[in-house]
């Protein structure tokens, strides 16, 4: 052995040392307490996790209430998780357990009209005194059907209100020659008679940000009600000194008097005796416990690949201590983690394949409480070590309705598997590619054509997921890998975005991420991830990718077709940007009426702008959720996208992953600028050439 690798022995070695002791001060804290979830049982429902201090309404465990007491937590027919705020239901679109907030929207405003929907309940908090308004959220008053008689009131009691206070009349919501007006609700002043002139007064809540939009467009409050609003949360009264204490509150009923803390002992009256450590300590611990864990690979990563081969004992099983061990440090949040022999009970020894991919098969089991779950099993060793815990972490920190669920997980030796939710009706690519468009006719037989109203009610689920991920999260988390075969569909079709073995992670503070290569799929990648020259790459790099996937949902084929007749078709961002420049009809297949031309080419143009090559000038994923609620009228036609393809080899795979061994690949500038015809048809052509080769290599993730 040289001197160099005795000393990066003497380094991994070090590190490992100090790991250890880390891990044994954890573990004594963690003995102390017992988790969340051996005190206050967990559930899921349509991918919101329900955990402490939340609590599943239609629990039978022995205790129901265990949480706080107007925290109950139901999950409908239809599989959404619904709470009741006084008496009014609200869906649950996520809950942050680390900030402590609660995102919220009307189920009345989401089944209502989307354009123009009426708010029909006062959100009142008095019922739910642990509930908080948030800081990023304001109030906004609607006065429905009023007279003439209500502007002239103003106007002679009132005549600074309609000078300085920002307010609209909703002409979509007006009848019988009454109006409906919307104010900010903190500018109107204390007295105001309504009552003789309106029908009707209601006070709703939204994010601050959309605030703007709801007064400087007559349809901005669609946008502002169907995104919802956030709470925060926090105990009260004895709950408490309970928490502090390291505690559970429990309730024996719907009462904030009756209360008592559950500890590792039992029931032990307002508090616990004290034998748990301070939780600043485990999260200090446990914060570090992570940062050795990313610093540990760093030191020792030649080393590792000099002694530790992919087929070691060794190997396997630091990956697999340092993995469950950073996942304690989500708590009840963590996915379970299952045995090999667990996995061949749960898919009954692999018996219902579901799908094959590059790096293993994905199978359907049963869980022993019953629930039907899709198993990947990964086989291949390239490349799986990091993607597999990349794909465990990131999706570990999300709880969200259009993100799917990790349930569990498997690693044992080089044996490695996921478990998710099962979704019913597959992936997205299935529904949306035409037999006669698509390389792999057996991937759409036999399903049917979703029509427009469909696929933009998931567009905007994977827009509202997104968001999430860039802003839901105290880390925020970019994909890198958006596209139809990532998309799963529930059994309403409602999209879950999966897959995040090319994920990565970064504080919401910070925008730019440092890369060593380019990841992602070829067709959905975007310009800068290949080349800096276009920007840095960051949350951004995911509206690229998402405004792709959205223009072949409504182009219902791949953006760059090797089946088209003439060379205007071939890349479609372009045929369709011509057809909106000479207002000429859409042309698309299974447009049927005015309404779904209208919805199409709504997608278009926010397709449109999400792939403009500059990524400043994409809109961020709330400006997209925004641009999807507003009429067709009030969004503009972006720039002619240019005509954007990474240059490869025919041999070269459609899935890009950034590994040591191709970091290191030699990629040039990118193709991307005004081409004429001829030079389209020399770029396509050899795109053509190039995916022909590469279909056999098709990247693989959950997908069924």
């Amino acid at each position: 052995m040289s001197r160099q690798e005795t000393l990066h022995l003497h380094l991994f070695l070090l590190a490992l040392l100090s790991l250890s002791l880390l891990f044994s001060q954890t573990r004594s804290a963690i003995i102390e307490t017992k988790s969340t979830s051996d005190i206050c049982p967990s559930y899921v429902c349509g991918g919101v996790l329900i955990k402490y201090p939340f609590w599943y309404n239609g629990s039978s465990t022995p205790n129901p209430h265990c949480g706080y007491p107007s925290f109950g937590l139901s999950c409908s027919d239809d599989n959404k998780t619904t709470l009741k705020v006084s008496t009014d239901t609200y869906n649950v679109a996520g809950i942050n357990y680390e900030t402590k907030t609660l995102s919220l929207i009307d189920a009345d405003v989401l089944t209502g009209n989307a354009i123009c929907p009426r708010a029909k309940h006062n959100v009142t908090l008095t019922s739910a005194p642990q509930l908080r308004s948030s800081d990023s959220t304001k109030n906004l008053t609607f006065f429905f059907d009023c007279s003439t008689h209500f502007f002239l009131y103003l106007s002679s009691d009132y005549p600074s209100v309609l000078v300085s206070t920002k307010y609209t009349n909703l002409s979509c919501l007006a009848s019988g020659g009454n109006q409906t007006l919307v104010f900010e609700t903190d500018k109107i002043p204390e007295g105001l008679d309504w009552h003789r002139d309106c029908e009707a007064k209601v006070v709703t809540t939204v994010m601050e940000e959309a605030i703007t939009n709801v007064f400087s467009r007559t349809d901005g409050f669609a946008g502002a009600l169907r995104n919802g609003f956030e709470l925060d949360w926090g105990g009260i009264g004895d709950c408490v000194g309970c928490e502090e204490s390291g505690g559970y509150c429990a309730y024996s009923s719907n009462s904030t008097t009756d209360f008592f803390c559950f500890c590792e002992d039992g029931k032990s009256g307002n508090r616990c005796s004290g034998k748990a450590e301070p939780w600043v300590l485990f999260i200090a611990l446990g914060v570090s416990t992570c940062g050795l864990i990313l610093v540990v690979p760093i030191l020792s990563f030649f080393l590792r690949r000099k002694f530790f081969s992919s087929n070691s004992i060794g190997y396997w099983k630091t990956n697999a201590e340092s993995l469950e061990e950073c996942l304690k440090n989500f708590g009840s949040m963590a996915p379970t983690r299952y045995k090999y022999s667990d996995i061949k009970k749960i898919t009954n020894v692999f018996k219902d394949k579901l799908g094959q991919g590059g790096y293993g098969g994905v199978y359907k089991g049963t869980l022993i409480d019953g629930r039907l779950v899709a198993v990947k099993v990964l086989t291949e060793s390239k490349g799986n070590g990091e993607e597999f815990t990349n794909e465990v972490v990131s999706i570990t920190r999300t709880s969200h309705v259009n993100i799917v669920t990790l349930l569990g997980f498997c690693i044992e030796g080089p044996k490695r598997a996921l478990v998710y939710e099962f979704m019913p009706n597959g992936s997205l690519e299935k529904f949306i590619y035409d037999d006669d468009d698509d390389d792999d006719e057996a991937l759409v037989e036999n399903h049917p054509r979703l029509g427009f109203e469909r696929l933009y009610q998931i567009a905007l689920g994977i827009a509202r997921g997104l968001e999430y991920l860039h802003r839901g999260c105290n880390t925020r988390i970019v994909h890198f890998d958006i596209k139809p075969h990532n998309i799963l569909l529930d059994e309403d079709f409602r999209p879950k975005i999966s897959d995040f073995g090319l994920a990565k992670l970064c504080p919401r503070q910070e925008s730019i991420l440092s890369m060593t290569g380019a990841r992602g799929t070829v067709g959905y990648i975007a310009p800068e991830v290949f080349s800096r020259n276009f920007g840095v790459v960051s949350h951004k790099s995911d509206v690229y990718s998402y405004g792709m996937m959205v223009l072949e949902m409504v182009g219902r084929r791949k953006n760059v077709s090797v089946k088209a007749d003439h060379t205007s078709e071939i890349y479609f961002p372009h045929w369709i940007y011509k057809r909106l420049e000479i207002e000429e009809g859409l042309g698309l297949l299974g447009i049927k009426s005015d309404a779904e031309e209208e919805i199409a080419k709504k997608m278009i143009l926010v397709g449109l702008w999400c792939i403009q090559t500059d990524p400043a000038k994409r809109p961020p994923m709330d400006k997209v959720l925004d641009m999807l609620a507003r009429s067709i009228e009030s969004l503009q036609i972006p720039p002619k996208p240019f005509l954007y393809s990474p240059p490869r080899s025919p041999t070269d795979s459609p899935t890009v992953r950034d590994e040591e061994d191709s970091a290191t690949t030699s990629i040039s500038t990118p193709i991307i600028e005004e081409m004429s015809e001829s030079q389209e048809i020399d770029l396509l052509n050899s795109v053509k050439t190039s995916r022909s080769h590469s279909r056999s290599q098709h990247g693989f993730s959950l997908a069924i």
